[in-house]
């Protein structure tokens, strides 16, 4: 009985890592991706019309693009599990 139950939990940790290293790859493709937008958004910022009355700001894409980056990044390099706080114990048991 105990062999069948630590083989869940071996197999439910394998597939909890397996997920956070799926998510993790996932979100460097995102990366990549925005990182490929950089020469679009740069052809579209040569062809706009210095005339147009409304005007696209790319300086504002660029910078927005960069802050999904960096949040995407900070979240694929964070340590898996956070080290937990616990009160401190009180040692002394006796009254």
């Amino acid at each position: 009985m105990r062999s069948g139950l630590f083989g869940v939990v071996l197999l439910w940790a394998t597939v909890a890592l397996a997920d956070d290293d799926g998510e993790r790859a996932a979100l460097a493709r995102v990366i990549h991706e925005i990182d490929a937008l950089k020469p679009l958004i740069a052809k579209a910022e040569e062809q706009a019309n210095p005339d147009a009355r409304v005007k696209f700001h790319y300086p504002w894409l660029k910078q927005d693009l960069e802050y999904i980056k960096l949040g995407i990044r900070e979240h694929i390099e964070t340590p898996r599990s956070e080290p937990r706080s616990f009160p401190p114990l009180k040692g002394d048991y006796r009254r």
